[in-house]
């Protein structure tokens, strides 16, 4: 998993430099300190897909960009088989797979995520990034937090939100939890 950050942030540091951009323009894009950015592009730190998705939208590319190095290439659509997706593994509880990266001009981005469980005395981990996310809990229960407020949700349950607020999650009841969350 290392390595992967590793090159999705070397990606991420060139097309920055390509485009003229400031790393000051790039954290400001991504609500981050110009400091918390610099340690992103420089691969110490893992780049949520949150800020991935922010960086996508200030640079003009698609998220695969990052992830694959190259821009998605379908147009009429993309077809991702049950398992597959261009998997990412972005903190160690959970696991992304990202099921239309290769259709260009998405209006969405469609995940299957997969969340393990972990001690309550551990703390949520919140992110935030602009435009909206729907969420439907396929496997499990989780634990969905956003601002504030704390909903238990089970398989079948969807939220549909705005992920400019900080949102987190947990998977609930001692066991995983699979949902598909579509960032809009």
């Amino acid at each position: 998993m290392e390595e992967q950050i590793k090159e999705i942030a070397r990606r991420v540091k060139e097309l920055r430099e390509i485009l003229g951009i400031t790393p000051n323009e790039a954290a400001v894009n991504c609500g981050l300190s110009t400091n918390d950015y610099l340690q992103l592009e420089s691969g110490q730190t893992d780049i949520s897909v949150g800020t991935l998705h922010a960086l996508s939208k200030s640079f003009g590319v698609e998220v695969s960009t990052f992830l694959l190095g190259e821009e998605p290439r379908m147009h009429a659509y993309t077809l991702t088989r049950k398992g597959q997706g261009i998997a990412m593994e972005r903190r160690k509880s959970y696991s992304y797979k990202a099921l239309a990266s290769n259709f260009i001009n998405r209006k969405a981005d469609p995940f299957l995520v997969k969340v393990e469980p972990k001690p309550d005395t551990l703390p949520v981990e919140f992110g935030s990034h602009p435009g909206q996310e729907f969420n439907l809990i396929l496997k499990g229960s989780m634990k969905f937090f956003l601002n504030k407020k704390e909903m238990l949700l089970h398989e079948g349950d969807s939220i549909y939100f705005d992920s400019g607020l900080p949102h987190g999650m947990r998977a609930a009841e001692n066991a995983p939890c699979e949902f598909l969350a579509i960032i809009f």
